[in-house]
């Protein structure tokens, strides 16, 4: 993906990227994240103040200004686990840009991503995201994006897992990129036990 997948997201970067994410706890226990460039400067936010888990179906990211650029969805009724990407803050009738599902290859868990469009696009995103270890691949199985434990760099301990990286390669979309992040997080906290989506551990990255 060499352009952003959101109008004038002004996400994508032109050399490898490493943001921080970091999970929230505002009033309840996983409300939102945090997302921070290696500078300290904050990249995205997550909000959310319901403890109603029926309000977890629907998430927004915004960007460090407040504005929303993408709102993840669980589909319903959905037959597999399905979520679909909207651009924006979504309204009633609006069309999906993307949407992610548990791929329907058989002997393989990992998830597919895809993209709609003219040409449309598809990825898949293997390893466990509840491990924080994950990777996700184009259609010609390049890495775009990786999701990995964080080690801090003064005592080199590797952090908890409220606290992660997300590597982004040159001409992907950093927002789609966590985009990605909330749904397998939604996921991951959605009676899948511990390490949530485990998908193909012996995957590259």
């Amino acid at each position: 993906m060499k352009e952003g997948l959101l109008e004038n997201s002004g996400f994508v970067f032109d050399q490898e990227t490493l943001l921080t994410v970091s999970k929230t706890c505002l009033f309840f226990p996983g409300d939102g994240f945090t997302v921070y460039d290696c500078k300290g400067q904050l990249v995205f936010r997550v909000d959310s103040y319901g403890p109603d888990p029926r309000d977890r179906s629907e998430v927004v990211l915004m960007d460090a200004h407040g504005r929303c650029l993408l709102t993840v969805r669980r589909k319903r009724p959905s037959l597999h686990q399905r979520w679909e990407g909207f651009e924006g803050e979504r309204t009633d009738g609006q069309k999906p840009i993307f949407s992610v599902r548990r791929s329907s290859i058989i002997g393989r868990s990992s998830m597919t991503v895809e993209v709609y469009g003219d040409p449309g696009e598809e990825y898949q995103i293997e390893g466990s995201f509840g491990q924080r270890c994950c990777t996700i691949f184009n259609a010609e199985k390049e890495s775009v994006a990786e999701i990995r434990r964080k080690v801090d760099a003064s005592t080199h301990v590797v952090l908890g897992k409220d606290v992660f990286s997300l590597c982004i390669k040159p001409g992907f979309d950093g927002a789609f990129a966590m985009g990605l992040v909330l749904v397998l997080d939604q996921i991951n906290g959605d009676d899948y036990g511990d390490d949530g989506i485990e998908m193909d551990p012996t995957a590259e990255g």
